[in-house]
């Protein structure tokens, strides 16, 4: 190899310049943020040397995932090709998700988690932990604890406060929750999947607290890049990586943006789930504007007619980071520049997040858009990695 790999101590130390990989939800959609990631692996191999060997995880020091992305995020961290995920990914679209004509998706889960479940262990190792050596580099997996309400960022740092639990302690540490448990979490969309229970503590006779979690997604982090760059560099984390346009790059990489005049695939009954996803919609796109806002980037999309592409807006004085972001209209207007002659019905389904038949179509749009939007000078040349 002509570079060196690192250690995931050595990925979490703050010494050179540091980059974050963010990958969005999106139910079976991830199946086109793994195009886009596709083409990032073979640029940066190319940039490395060409080695069959490269790995995303020996690239990005810090991975972040939310539901659909956190199976990506946990998979690329374990050291996974891009193409082994597609494989992974296309197995679990398949099996997993499977109508049954007695889930409405309303009062009971529209899927049985079983197989979702089996699945995880297969790709992710049954008795892997989040503390496992066996993951290469920085993972943060985006989760939501519905029983008290607050968002659950669930890092491998091993400096973090709740990453190792002193001796005595009743409470579980994160490093020992089991990785598909949190991938799981993270992936337990209301309405989709039941929400996911983890012991959170445990005593000598009494009964252990538990935590019911459900998608990371319900929280404001379905785009985890915001997330992620709170945990890379605020004192609370304790990662606390510098900040700077030579410094930090953050590479976020949507699931696709659902056309906003479809209302989400056979939810047009349920008002609250419609508000759900529509105060979804509203976070992802906080979190780009503030992440554009903040950083110097080459791939600034225009915000609305009247904030443009805040291009004369920086908050700070100096950009905190470097930034990129890469996603894809579900719209005929970026559609047919890449696939010309899809039906108006082919075009308007693959909003839905939970449809298997959509996979090769989303896969080859997402590997499409990716040669027309990502470019090898996106990856500045501070970032690469040394021998």
């Amino acid at each position: 190899m002509s570079y060196r790999v690192l250690t995931l101590q050595e990925h979490f130390e703050a010494n050179g310049p540091k980059r974050i990989l963010a990958c969005d939800g999106g139910g079976l959609r991830g199946i086109l943020s793994l195009g886009f990631l596709g083409r990032i692996e073979s640029l940066l191999s190319e940039r490395h040397g060409g080695s069959d060997d490269f790995r995303l995880a020996h690239y990005f020091d810090l991975i972040a995932g939310t539901s659909t992305g956190a199976i990506i995020a946990a998979a690329l961290a374990k050291g996974m090709k891009v193409l082994e995920v597609v494989d992974h990914y296309m197995t679990i679209g398949r099996q997993v998700f499977k109508s049954h004509w007695f889930r409405k998706g309303v009062v009971r889960a529209r899927y049985d988690e079983d197989k979702l479940i089996e699945q995880l262990k297969v790709v992710l190792g049954e008795d892997t932990r989040l503390g496992d050596s066996s993951i290469q580099t920085g993972v943060l997996i985006m989760t939501k604890r519905l029983d008290t309400g607050s968002p659950w960022p669930l890092g491998n740092n091993p400096k973090g406060k709740y990453f190792r639990a002193p001796e005595g302690a009743t409470w579980i540490s994160n490093g020992d929750y089991p990785l598909w448990q949190v991938v799981r979490a993270s992936t337990a969309a209301p309405s989709f999947f039941d929400p996911q229970t983890i012991t959170i503590s445990e005593a000598p006779g009494r009964e252990p607290v538990e935590g019911s979690f459900v998608d990371g997604g319900v929280s404001p982090f379905n785009n985890p890049s915001l997330q992620a760059l709170m945990y890379a560099t605020l004192e609370g984390f304790q990662v606390q990586w510098p900040t700077g346009v030579g410094a930090l790059k953050l590479v976020s990489v949507g699931t696709g943006s659902a056309d906003p005049s479809r209302a989400p695939a056979r939810l047009a009954a349920a008002g609250a789930l419609k508000a759900l996803m529509s105060l979804m919609d509203d976070c992802a796109s906080l979190v780009e504007t503030l992440m554009q806002w903040m950083s110097s980037t080459r791939t600034a999309r225009s915000i609305d007619r009247e904030l443009g592409d805040l291009s004369n807006d920086l908050v700070a004085a100096e950009p905190l980071l470097a930034y990129d972001r890469y996603d894809l209209s579900l719209t005929r207007d970026e559609i047919d520049p890449l696939k010309p002659g899809l039906s108006d019905r082919a075009i308007a389904s693959l909003s839905a997040m939970d449809e298997p038949d959509n996979l090769e179509l989303l896969k080859e749009l997402g590997e499409l858009a990716a040669e027309a939007l990502i470019r090898p000078e996106d990856f500045e040349r501070q970032f690469d990695l040394k021998p």
